[in-house]
Protein backbone atom coordinates (compact mmCIF):
# COMPACT_ATOMS: atom_id res chain seq x y z
CA UNK A 1 0.00 0.00 0.00
CA UNK A 2 1.38 3.75 -0.89
CA UNK A 3 2.62 5.62 2.04
CA UNK A 4 0.43 8.45 3.07
CA UNK A 5 2.37 11.92 4.05
CA UNK A 6 2.79 13.13 7.21
CA UNK A 7 3.13 16.78 8.75
CA UNK A 8 6.53 15.91 8.45
CA UNK A 9 7.13 15.52 4.99
CA UNK A 10 4.73 18.36 4.01
CA UNK A 11 7.10 20.43 6.62
CA UNK A 12 11.03 18.99 5.22
CA UNK A 13 9.81 20.08 1.77
CA UNK A 14 8.78 23.23 2.74
CA UNK A 15 11.79 24.02 4.53
CA UNK A 16 13.70 23.20 1.26
CA UNK A 17 12.02 25.06 -0.53
CA UNK A 18 12.26 28.30 1.74
CA UNK A 19 16.08 28.07 1.97
CA UNK A 20 16.16 28.37 -1.28
CA UNK A 21 14.25 30.90 -2.58
CA UNK A 22 14.93 34.62 -2.71
CA UNK A 23 11.57 35.64 -1.10
CA UNK A 24 8.14 34.16 0.25
CA UNK A 25 5.43 33.71 -2.05
CA UNK A 26 2.06 34.87 -0.96
CA UNK A 27 0.01 33.84 -4.33
CA UNK A 28 0.05 29.87 -5.68
CA UNK A 29 -1.30 29.28 -9.20
CA UNK A 30 -1.81 25.53 -10.22
CA UNK A 31 -1.31 25.62 -14.48
CA UNK A 32 -3.53 23.45 -16.21
CA UNK A 33 -3.09 21.82 -19.56
CA UNK A 34 -1.65 23.79 -21.89
CA UNK A 35 -1.38 26.82 -19.82
CA UNK A 36 1.92 26.63 -18.08
CA UNK A 37 2.82 29.79 -20.75
CA UNK A 38 1.47 31.89 -17.37
CA UNK A 39 4.95 31.53 -16.20
CA UNK A 40 6.74 33.07 -19.31
CA UNK A 41 5.10 36.79 -17.25
CA UNK A 42 7.23 35.87 -14.58
CA UNK A 43 10.28 37.98 -13.83
CA UNK A 44 12.99 37.44 -11.27
CA UNK A 45 12.35 33.71 -11.56
CA UNK A 46 13.51 30.99 -10.08
CA UNK A 47 12.91 27.33 -11.25
CA UNK A 48 12.82 23.92 -9.47
CA UNK A 49 11.95 20.83 -11.29
CA UNK A 50 10.06 18.67 -9.61
CA UNK A 51 11.86 15.61 -9.64
CA UNK A 52 14.62 17.96 -7.32
CA UNK A 53 12.32 18.66 -5.04
CA UNK A 54 12.07 16.37 -1.80
CA UNK A 55 8.68 14.23 -1.76
CA UNK A 56 7.50 15.89 -4.93
CA UNK A 57 5.17 13.83 -7.42
CA UNK A 58 6.32 13.58 -11.25
CA UNK A 59 4.27 15.20 -13.84
CA UNK A 60 3.27 11.97 -16.72
CA UNK A 61 1.14 14.01 -19.03
CA UNK A 62 2.06 16.21 -22.23
CA UNK A 63 0.93 19.44 -21.93
CA UNK A 64 2.21 19.62 -18.34
CA UNK A 65 6.38 20.55 -17.84
CA UNK A 66 6.65 18.93 -14.26
CA UNK A 67 8.20 22.57 -12.94
CA UNK A 68 7.82 25.01 -10.10
CA UNK A 69 8.32 28.65 -10.82
CA UNK A 70 8.83 31.41 -8.17
CA UNK A 71 8.88 34.83 -9.09
CA UNK A 72 7.06 38.23 -9.14
CA UNK A 73 3.61 39.00 -11.50
CA UNK A 74 2.34 42.44 -11.63
CA UNK A 75 4.26 43.18 -8.66
CA UNK A 76 3.06 39.76 -6.31
CA UNK A 77 5.34 37.24 -5.30
CA UNK A 78 4.00 33.79 -6.48
CA UNK A 79 5.00 29.90 -6.93
CA UNK A 80 3.58 28.42 -10.17
CA UNK A 81 2.95 25.01 -10.48
CA UNK A 82 3.66 24.05 -14.52
CA UNK A 83 2.03 21.07 -14.65
CA UNK A 84 0.02 19.22 -11.93
CA UNK A 85 -1.14 15.86 -10.62
CA UNK A 86 -3.84 13.57 -11.67
CA UNK A 87 -5.44 10.49 -10.08
CA UNK A 88 -5.72 8.84 -13.78
CA UNK A 89 -2.11 8.91 -13.58
CA UNK A 90 -2.15 6.40 -10.96
CA UNK A 91 -1.53 8.38 -8.00
CA UNK A 92 -3.16 8.64 -4.68
CA UNK A 93 -5.18 11.77 -3.87
CA UNK A 94 -2.65 12.60 -0.74
CA UNK A 95 0.09 12.65 -3.80
CA UNK A 96 -2.16 14.95 -6.23
CA UNK A 97 -2.40 17.61 -3.49
CA UNK A 98 1.10 17.15 -1.79
CA UNK A 99 1.85 20.68 -2.95
CA UNK A 100 -1.26 22.65 -1.87
CA UNK A 101 0.33 21.95 2.14
CA UNK A 102 3.55 22.71 1.09
CA UNK A 103 2.34 26.00 -0.07
CA UNK A 104 0.79 26.59 3.30
CA UNK A 105 3.81 26.13 5.19
CA UNK A 106 5.28 28.53 3.32
CA UNK A 107 2.86 31.34 4.14
CA UNK A 108 1.08 31.20 1.13
CA UNK A 109 -2.35 32.49 1.34
CA UNK A 110 -4.32 32.41 -1.71
CA UNK A 111 -4.40 29.58 -4.62
CA UNK A 112 -5.50 29.98 -7.87
CA UNK A 113 -6.99 27.24 -9.88
CA UNK A 114 -6.93 26.83 -13.75
CA UNK A 115 -7.87 23.92 -15.76
CA UNK A 116 -8.37 23.02 -19.46
CA UNK A 117 -12.45 21.50 -19.54
CA UNK A 118 -15.29 20.49 -21.68
CA UNK A 119 -18.33 22.98 -22.07
CA UNK A 120 -21.26 21.37 -21.00
CA UNK A 121 -22.52 24.71 -21.30
CA UNK A 122 -24.63 24.96 -24.73
CA UNK A 123 -23.94 28.70 -24.25
CA UNK A 124 -20.62 28.17 -24.20
CA UNK A 125 -18.14 28.74 -26.96
CA UNK A 126 -14.47 27.67 -27.59
CA UNK A 127 -11.68 29.94 -26.20
CA UNK A 128 -14.52 30.91 -23.22
CA UNK A 129 -13.40 31.68 -19.76
CA UNK A 130 -14.89 30.60 -16.63
CA UNK A 131 -14.91 31.58 -13.10
CA UNK A 132 -15.83 29.00 -10.85
CA UNK A 133 -18.60 29.50 -8.87
CA UNK A 134 -18.52 26.29 -7.51
CA UNK A 135 -17.76 22.19 -8.45
CA UNK A 136 -19.67 18.92 -8.44
CA UNK A 137 -16.71 16.25 -6.77
CA UNK A 138 -18.26 13.21 -8.47
CA UNK A 139 -14.91 10.84 -7.04
CA UNK A 140 -15.60 12.44 -3.63
CA UNK A 141 -19.07 11.16 -4.07
CA UNK A 142 -18.06 7.92 -4.64
CA UNK A 143 -15.42 7.79 -1.48
CA UNK A 144 -12.28 9.52 -3.41
CA UNK A 145 -11.82 12.41 -1.05
CA UNK A 146 -8.39 13.62 -0.25
CA UNK A 147 -9.23 14.52 3.06
CA UNK A 148 -10.52 10.70 3.67
CA UNK A 149 -8.24 9.00 6.62
CA UNK A 150 -7.19 10.22 10.01
CA UNK A 151 -7.59 14.22 10.01
CA UNK A 152 -4.81 16.26 10.61
CA UNK A 153 -5.73 19.00 13.04
CA UNK A 154 -2.61 20.99 12.33
CA UNK A 155 -3.91 22.04 9.24
CA UNK A 156 -7.97 21.88 9.34
CA UNK A 157 -10.77 20.61 10.90
CA UNK A 158 -12.18 17.25 10.27
CA UNK A 159 -15.71 18.35 8.49
CA UNK A 160 -14.53 21.45 6.17
CA UNK A 161 -17.53 23.31 5.18
CA UNK A 162 -17.50 23.77 0.99
CA UNK A 163 -20.19 26.07 0.83
CA UNK A 164 -17.47 28.82 0.23
CA UNK A 165 -14.85 26.52 -1.87
CA UNK A 166 -14.41 29.48 -4.26
CA UNK A 167 -13.76 33.33 -2.61
CA UNK A 168 -16.76 35.85 -3.65
CA UNK A 169 -14.65 38.80 -3.17
CA UNK A 170 -12.14 37.49 -5.46
CA UNK A 171 -15.53 36.35 -7.92
CA UNK A 172 -16.52 40.17 -7.94
CA UNK A 173 -12.72 41.78 -8.60
CA UNK A 174 -12.38 39.26 -11.13
CA UNK A 175 -15.49 40.42 -13.17
CA UNK A 176 -14.59 43.70 -12.57
CA UNK A 177 -10.97 43.26 -13.73
CA UNK A 178 -12.32 41.52 -16.77
CA UNK A 179 -14.75 44.09 -18.10
CA UNK A 180 -11.85 46.63 -17.68
CA UNK A 181 -9.84 43.96 -20.02
CA UNK A 182 -12.56 45.42 -23.02
CA UNK A 183 -12.82 41.53 -24.49
CA UNK A 184 -16.02 41.14 -27.12
CA UNK A 185 -17.10 37.54 -25.18
CA UNK A 186 -18.31 38.29 -21.69
CA UNK A 187 -16.47 36.06 -18.44
CA UNK A 188 -18.81 32.88 -17.95
CA UNK A 189 -19.57 32.04 -14.54
CA UNK A 190 -20.57 28.10 -13.49
CA UNK A 191 -19.91 25.08 -11.65
CA UNK A 192 -17.16 22.45 -12.90
CA UNK A 193 -17.88 19.08 -12.23
CA UNK A 194 -14.85 16.67 -11.84
CA UNK A 195 -14.35 12.96 -13.58
CA UNK A 196 -11.83 10.60 -12.73
CA UNK A 197 -10.66 9.86 -17.02
CA UNK A 198 -8.56 9.26 -18.26
CA UNK A 199 -10.68 8.89 -21.45
CA UNK A 200 -13.58 11.38 -22.53
CA UNK A 201 -17.01 10.90 -21.88
CA UNK A 202 -19.69 9.02 -23.28
CA UNK A 203 -22.40 11.42 -24.97
CA UNK A 204 -24.63 9.53 -22.23
CA UNK A 205 -22.24 10.59 -19.43
CA UNK A 206 -22.60 14.32 -20.99
CA UNK A 207 -26.32 14.81 -21.19
CA UNK A 208 -26.53 13.63 -17.59
CA UNK A 209 -23.64 15.69 -16.45
CA UNK A 210 -25.47 19.18 -18.14
CA UNK A 211 -28.63 17.50 -16.02
CA UNK A 212 -26.60 17.85 -12.41
CA UNK A 213 -26.03 21.14 -13.33
CA UNK A 214 -22.86 21.71 -14.44
CA UNK A 215 -21.53 23.96 -17.08
CA UNK A 216 -17.89 22.45 -17.60
CA UNK A 217 -16.23 19.16 -17.14
CA UNK A 218 -12.21 18.39 -16.14
CA UNK A 219 -10.26 15.33 -14.72
CA UNK A 220 -8.97 17.87 -11.58
CA UNK A 221 -8.81 21.01 -9.75
CA UNK A 222 -11.21 19.73 -7.07
CA UNK A 223 -9.23 17.93 -5.18
CA UNK A 224 -6.77 20.50 -4.67
CA UNK A 225 -9.82 22.90 -4.32
CA UNK A 226 -10.82 20.80 -1.34
CA UNK A 227 -7.34 20.68 0.68
CA UNK A 228 -6.64 24.09 0.15
CA UNK A 229 -9.59 25.12 1.93
CA UNK A 230 -9.58 22.38 4.43
CA UNK A 231 -6.14 24.05 5.33
CA UNK A 232 -7.61 27.90 4.94
CA UNK A 233 -6.31 29.19 2.43
CA UNK A 234 -8.80 31.29 0.04
CA UNK A 235 -8.79 29.83 -3.22
CA UNK A 236 -10.22 31.34 -6.50
CA UNK A 237 -10.52 29.61 -10.33
CA UNK A 238 -11.16 29.68 -13.99
CA UNK A 239 -11.09 27.32 -16.68
CA UNK A 240 -10.84 27.54 -20.23
CA UNK A 241 -13.37 25.84 -22.55
CA UNK A 242 -11.08 24.38 -24.95
CA UNK A 243 -13.66 21.89 -26.33
CA UNK A 244 -17.31 21.41 -26.59
CA UNK A 245 -19.02 18.67 -25.35
CA UNK A 246 -20.48 15.65 -27.80
CA UNK A 247 -24.38 15.38 -26.78
CA UNK A 248 -25.47 14.29 -30.16
CA UNK A 249 -25.21 9.80 -31.25
CA UNK A 250 -25.24 11.93 -35.05
CA UNK A 251 -22.21 14.12 -34.15
CA UNK A 252 -18.83 12.29 -36.13
CA UNK A 253 -16.55 14.45 -34.08
CA UNK A 254 -14.14 13.58 -31.55
CA UNK A 255 -12.50 14.68 -27.99
CA UNK A 256 -8.82 14.56 -28.22
CA UNK A 257 -6.02 15.64 -25.94
CA UNK A 258 -3.79 16.89 -28.83
CA UNK A 259 -7.17 19.42 -30.07
CA UNK A 260 -7.34 20.41 -26.58
CA UNK A 261 -3.87 21.45 -25.96
CA UNK A 262 -3.74 23.45 -29.57
CA UNK A 263 -7.45 24.99 -28.47
CA UNK A 264 -5.55 25.82 -25.53
CA UNK A 265 -2.54 27.57 -26.76
CA UNK A 266 -4.89 29.92 -28.79
CA UNK A 267 -6.88 31.00 -25.97
CA UNK A 268 -4.42 30.37 -23.35
CA UNK A 269 -2.79 33.96 -23.55
CA UNK A 270 -6.42 35.75 -23.11
CA UNK A 271 -6.07 33.84 -19.69
CA UNK A 272 -2.57 34.59 -19.02
CA UNK A 273 -3.00 38.54 -19.46
CA UNK A 274 -6.40 38.23 -17.23
CA UNK A 275 -4.17 36.35 -14.22
CA UNK A 276 -1.90 38.79 -14.75
CA UNK A 277 -4.35 41.72 -14.67
CA UNK A 278 -6.01 40.18 -11.49
CA UNK A 279 -2.73 39.61 -9.34
CA UNK A 280 -1.91 43.51 -9.23
CA UNK A 281 -5.90 43.30 -7.07
CA UNK A 282 -5.58 40.69 -4.90
CA UNK A 283 -5.95 41.60 -1.14
CA UNK A 284 -3.28 40.44 1.35
CA UNK A 285 -4.80 38.10 4.17
CA UNK A 286 -2.48 39.18 6.85
CA UNK A 287 -1.63 42.87 6.19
Amino acid sequence: MEKEYTYEDYENTAKWLIKRINRQPLVAVICGSGLGGLTDKLTETQVFNYSDIPNFPQSTVPGHAGRLVFGLLNGKACVMMQGRFHMYEGYSLSKVTFPVRVFKLMNVETLVVTNAAGGLNPKFEVGDIMLIRDHINLPGLCGQNPLRGPNEDRFGVRFPPMSDAYDRNMRHIAHSVWNQMGEQRELQEGTYVMVAGPNFETVAECSLLQKLGADAVGMSTVPEVIVARHCGLRVFGFSLITNKVITNYESLEKANHEEVLEAGKQAAQKLEQFISNLMASIPQVKA
